[in-house]
Order: C-alpha cells, then structure tokens, then sequence
C-alpha cells in the first residue's frame, strides 16, 4: 500500500467535502499538501496575496453557502489571512482557512516564521485550533467546516505544523461528511404570536438582513409576498431578495446614513419584523434611535440585544422553515387603507429620488454610471462592489432581482473586496459575466489579483471609479469638519496597468462612452478595466435629509 501522509489526509477531506476550488499561495511549511494537489483534489488557484485568496474564498462562501478554502503557508503567510477572515466572520460568510506551521519542536523557540497562529486567528474566527497529531486531521477538517457554515457562518482555521502534514498516517482515512443537521422551524406558539402581531398591526415592516438573502430563504419569503401585503426593506447585504414581480412591496435599502426612504418607513412601522438580520449590517441605534419600534424576530440563531434592539419575541430556528409555516397564518392579509395610502406616496419618492445636479467635463455622474449598469447587468449576473462612495451609490439606487448577486461589504467595510469576490463569483457561476466596481483607492489593493483573472480567463469586467481620493472619507471629513485630510493620492494609467498583464483596458469619460463599451464586450471574454473619471460633488447629498416630515 502507498503511504499516506498528512497531507493526503487534508487533500481527501477536502474531496469528500465536494470542495472545487482552493485559494492559496505556496511554502516550505505546507508544500507537501500543494504537492500533493498535483495529483488529486480541487482546482488549485494560486493567487498574488493571501488576502487575495481570503477574499476569494468569502466570495465563494457567500454565493454558494458552503465553506471557501484557502490554504497558506506559516508567518506571515498566516498572518496575512487576518483581514479576510475578519471581514468573512464579521458578514457571516462561511470560509476554511488551512495554514503552515512550523514543526512542533520549533513551535517554542525564535525559529523562523514561528509564531502563535492561532491565538494571531482566533479572534477573528469562529473555530481556530492547531493540529498536534496528523491522525485526527481529518476529524478536525470536517468540525471545522461544519462550524464554518453552521448558524451564522464564519472563518474556521486549521494551523498544521510541517511535520504533521508529513507524518505517515498509516491505515486512517479522510471522513467522509456527515449529512447536515435539520434544524426546525420556530415553535407553534411563537409563529402564532407573530401572525396575530401581524394582523393587529397598522403597518407592519419586514426587515430583511444578510441570513434572509439565502437562495431558500428568498423563495418562501417571495411566496408569502405573493398573498401577504406586507412592506419589505433591505439591508445592503439582504440585497436582491425582492424579485421583479414583487417589486411592489420594495421600499429601498438603508444602512449607513438615516436618510433613505427604508429609514423613514421603519420609524413609521408599528411592527418591524426583522428575518436574518445581524446588527453590524445596520445597527439598530440608526433605524431605532428613538427606542420605540416593535421588533419581532425570525432568525437561526439568538440576537445580541442592545439599548436600540429589544425584540420582544424571538422565532428561532430554521428561517424558510419558519415562514412556511407562517404563510397560512396570515394568509391575505392586508394594510389598512391608510397604511396602503401612506406607501403609495414613499412609492412615489422612490421612483423620483436621485436627481443629478452636478456636471464636469470628462467626468461622470454617479448616477449615470448606475443607470448605465443597470441597463446592461441580466438578473442572474453578479455584480460585486467594494467599499468608497460608489458603494453608497450603488447601494442605494442599483436595482438587484436575485439574492447574493449583489455583493457588498457591509459589517467591515472592507477595502479591496470586489475583485477577488469577482473572481469567486466567476469561477462557481461558469459563463456568466461578473461586473465588479471599486475606486480608484480600493482597486489598488487587490488589482495584483487581476492576473489571476487573466490566467483564468475570467469574464469580468472591472468598473473603476477615479476620482483621485479616498472620497467616502473626504466627504464625511468635509461634512464634519468643512475640509479634508488625508485622503488624496497621485494618478495612475488604470487601462495601462490592465494591458500590462494580458487583460483589455479602456477608458470612459461619459455616460456614452460607458455605455458603448460595455456594448461591446462579447459574452466569451476576458477580464476588462473601464476606468471612468467621476464626479462626486454631489456626495454632500448622500448625508443629507431626503424626506418630508410627513414621512417620518
């Protein structure tokens, strides 16, 4: 029999567990697992930084609900996972991290690229441990993928030390996954309780959160939608759950600023029903300042209470579950007229929202960018934005019909995301073209990931919008302070930069421009950078009160 080492122990676990992709860059700590990728297990995609591949990993665990993996070499190998496993675990985005480790007699001593990597991890995760014993490395693989998407998902990590990815194995094998658990819907008691709050209710609001954007959490929501006039806003990561044929019921998203028609709705409610919601989307002292909204809750898991979010019952379990079993509850349920009346008015406001005031020559207007998007991007196509001022503009006017097909760094605000989430996006929803956006700040710190792209040839098209600052502090900074400070950078030639590792570069200096380029992408492409030259002036709006007090 061929020996089995450690490193096939890791290699078959991740087989079993139907990874297709690992994202990772390579050492002299954990190369006997990348050998042994050579010969069996899941695509290997090697990337320009470790945070690249945590990023890529999110965007996969996002999309899919199923653990992205990377896997990383020790020190700062390891170290440079930090960011990404932060952001994965602060927005609930499932991800198994595997990193090297130095052999277990070095672990004590001032030996190179020793470190304590898992008290480096653990805060940042929701499992962390370093594996002592290449026997039970199977055992831990599978707990740690397990807990990674369990509840509220999150980073697990796994810090294997050299010589026990090297250890002979002997007669063990990789375990095989056990089939996940059923969690039931939330109790009789509990779902009466609510339709009853429900029909006693005047205008009722559903808030949905990230943990309602599930692909089986959006269907039976949209099924109760259908027979239930009940208002729904989302959070910036419960993004695309409405669908075109309910738009209807789609009062806008909020976060950020207390200004969006959401907002206004949500103070106006005396009943907020919030499904998958997690405060670090949004958090409850924005949309519940004044401490007196009635909120009820559906959720997988308990709510971390707090002075602005008080819910007075909690329906645990699984949420599909639970609003299936809702639906005949309250079946037919309607607003009374002035409820219908009030809405049909922020309905109005919704749809004439967004006026553009500012003009400069060779820049574009934000919302000329949206709109042209809007006119280009189908339904099942993914569209990841990354954190600056186009992530509030985006946010607030770009229109998403499917859920997690719209992705947004809410709880982080993680810089840097875009890209490398395009990449995960293209790669699990083969021949579809991903539209990913950043500034020209944000690009920059993952734009060596574009020759992954390349390599891969991956059909994103890449929207830069250049401003020539860190413009979603510049404009808060000038809010507060009248004035900016550091944020201002030099200029780069972002369609040279493109042409420079294989990908098409271009740029964009009106609405028309924009529109015809992007026209003129075929289907079968790979990677495009449009940089577009934007004008912000009217950011100064993105902070100001938008809304009649009658609204409020």
């Amino acid at each position: 029999m061929v020996d089995q080492f450690g490193a096939d122990l890791i290699v078959d676990s991740l087989i079993n567990h139907d990874v297709k992709f690992i994202f990772g860059i390579p050492g002299a700590k954990i190369d006997r697992v990348f050998d042994t990728l050579n010969d069996k297990g899941p695509e290997l995609i090697i990337t320009r930084h470790e945070q690249g591949a945590t990023f890529m990993a999110q965007g996969v665990g996002r999309i899919t609900g199923e653990p992205g993996v990377v896997l990383v070499t020790s020190g700062p190998g390891v170290s440079n996972l930090a960011t990404g496993l932060l952001t994965a675990t602060a927005e609930g985005d499932p991800i198994l991290a595997i990193g090297g480790q130095v052999k277990r007699a070095d672990r004590l001593k001032r030996a190179h690229q020793s470190m304590d990597n898992v008290g480096l991890l653990k805060p940042v995760t929701k499992f962390a441990v370093e594996v002592e014993d290449a026997s039970v490395l199977s055992e831990t693989i599978a707990n740690a993928y397990r807990i990674a998407k369990s509840g509220k998902g999150g980073a697990s990590f796994i810090s294997v030390p050299q010589d026990v990815t090297d250890s002979n194995v002997g007669t063990v094998r990789a375990i095989k996954p056990l089939s996940a658990p059923k969690f039931g819907n939330a109790s009789v008691d509990d779902i009466t309780y609510l339709s009853q709050a429900i029909r006693s209710a005047v205008l009722p609001v559903i808030l949905v959160g990230a943990g309602g954007s599930d692909a089986k959490v959006a269907k039976v929501l949209r099924e109760l939608l259908a027979v239930v006039e009940i208002p729904v806003v989302e959070t910036f990561q419960g993004a695309g759950v409405i669908s075109r044929d309910l738009v209807q019921t789609f009062f806008g998203r909020v976060g950020l600023f207390r200004n969006q028609p959401g907002d206004m709705l949500l103070k106006r409610a005396d009943l907020v029903i919030t499904i998958g919601y997690d405060p670090i989307e949004y958090e409850a002292r924005n949309w519940n300042a004044e401490i007196d909204s009635r909120v009820i809750v559906i959720d997988n898991a308990e709510s971390e209470i707090d002075t602005y979010f008080q819910p007075e019952r909690e329906l645990i379990g699984d949420i599909a579950a639970t609003l299936g079993n809702l639906l005949p509850a309250i079946h037919g349920y309607k607003l009374p007229a002035g409820s219908a009346e009030y809405l049909t008015g922020l309905r109005d406001i919704l749809a004439t929202r967004g006026e553009k005031s500012s003009k400069t020559a060779d820049r574009v207007h934000p919302l000329d960018i949206v709109e042209t998007l809007q006119d280009i991007v189908k339904d099942d196509e993914t569209v990841t934005v990354d954190v600056g001022s186009l992530y509030i503009w985006m946010a607030r006017y770009f229109k998403s019909y499917e859920p997690r097909h719209l992705l947004f760094s809410n709880g982080m605000q993680t810089l840097g995301v875009s890209l490398p989430w395009a990449i995960g996006a293209a790669l699990v929803r083969p021949g579809k073209k991903v539209y990913s956006n950043s500034g020209d700040g944000g690009f920059l710190f993952t734009a060596s990931e574009l020759e992954v792209a390349v390599r891969k040839n991956l059909p994103i098209i890449h929207v830069i919008w250049n401003d020539g600052h860190y413009d979603m502090v510049k404009f808060q900074e000038e809010m507060k302070y009248g004035r900016s400070a550091g944020v201002d950078f030099g200029p780069v030639d972002f369609a040279k930069y493109a042409e420079s590792m294989g990908a098409k570069g271009y740029d964009a200096k009106s609405k028309e421009e924009l529109k015809s380029i992007l026209e003129s992408i075929p289907d079968a492409t790979g990677p495009v950078i449009i940089n577009v030259p934007v004008d912000y002036s009217d950011n100064i709006k993105l902070g100001e009160t938008l809304l009649p007090d009658e609204f409020y």
